[in-house]
């Protein structure tokens, strides 16, 4: 299965929403099109919808991560939300949410960072 991205811009937030699979095949691109898009909307935050996501492997936690130390550098803050299972325990063992904040779902997570759905 492919991956499909929807990238929405809300205020200073960049709800970045991804479908499938996240695998070495499609994380450079995945990479390059979240760099342009908070480039491109002025984004200082993100919030990383993952609730159609079915498959990631090291490569995609490793383009998460960037994007995390990107947004760091500016002050910013990464969400990550709407988690299934398998993709959590991934989370879970790299120990990335030692460093991302995972809230339950979408709406909550803009809430925590000041923007209303």
């Amino acid at each position: 299965m492919q991956l499909a991205t929807q990238f929405i811009a809300l205020e200073n937030v960049l709800v970045v929403r991804l479908e499938g699979e996240l695998d070495h095949h499609s994380a450079a691109h995945l990479k390059m099109e979240w760099q342009e898009q908070m480039q491109k909307n002025n984004s200082k935050h993100v919030v990383l919808n993952l609730e159609n996501l079915q498959f990631m492997d090291s490569s995609g936690l490793g383009v998460v991560l960037g994007r995390y130390k990107e947004v760091q550098q500016i002050g910013g803050e990464m969400v990550v939300c709407s988690i299934s299972n398998a993709v959590k325990r991934l989370f879970d063992l790299s120990g990335l949410f030692k460093i991302v904040r995972l809230e339950e779902n979408e709406a909550f997570a803009l809430l925590t960072l000041g923007v209303a759905s």
